[in-house]
């Protein structure tokens, strides 16, 4: 009975610590949060408290980035993605690992005005993901906080995963005549 007793009681104490050096080790495997602020956007830690930029293991996360600068709606939207270059590129990503967009749009009132911005907004998109598209979701909200934009951009990468993209997805068939 002493013997089982002991016996019990070594596999308890090896079990309990075997399991605190694993909770031990798990907890140092946890990867790190970093901040990032693209030169010239400190202020948004600092002063409005939040980041631009988060890195947390090899996932980048990007606040919204507002499409202010530029004289037309094209070089405002070329301008934001530029920028999302530059935010990226902080925590070690590129434009090949963002792998979803949200997309904030003012002038989009309704259906209609939606697609018709679309119209504009989808060419210069293409630009900057020819392949191997983000998922993305397009949001039409009432305003933005920085004035004159017409459009803000928030976005998550995973670095490195743009380097061996796959997509089998077939083309869709082509309507035929008469539909």
């Amino acid at each position: 009975m002493i013997k089982t007793s002991l016996s019990l009681l070594s596999a308890f104490l090896l079990f309990s610590v075997s399991s605190l050096a694993l909770a031990s080790e798990d907890a140092g495997d946890a990867p790190s949060r970093e901040h990032y602020a693209p030169k010239g956007m400190e202020g948004a830690y600092h002063d409005w408290h939040y980041t631009p930029v988060v890195r947390v293991g090899d996932r980048v996360i990007v606040s919204g980035i507002p499409a202010g600068r530029g004289d037309t709606y094209e070089s405002k939207i070329r301008n934001m993605f530029e920028a999302l270059k530059a935010h990226l590129a902080t925590a070690g990503a590129q434009m090949s690992d963002v792998v979803e967009l949200t997309s904030f749009h003012v002038g989009a009132t309704d259906t209609e005005s939606f697609q018709a911005e679309f119209a504009r907004f989808a060419p210069i998109h293409h630009e900057y993901f020819p392949s191997h598209y983000p998922a993305w979701s397009a949001v039409g909200t009432t305003a933005l906080l920085a004035p004159g934009a017409p459009v803000e951009l928030r976005a998550v990468a995973i670095i490195g995963s743009g380097s061996s993209p796959r997509a089998d997805i077939p083309a869709p068939a082509a309507a035929s005549a008469g539909h």
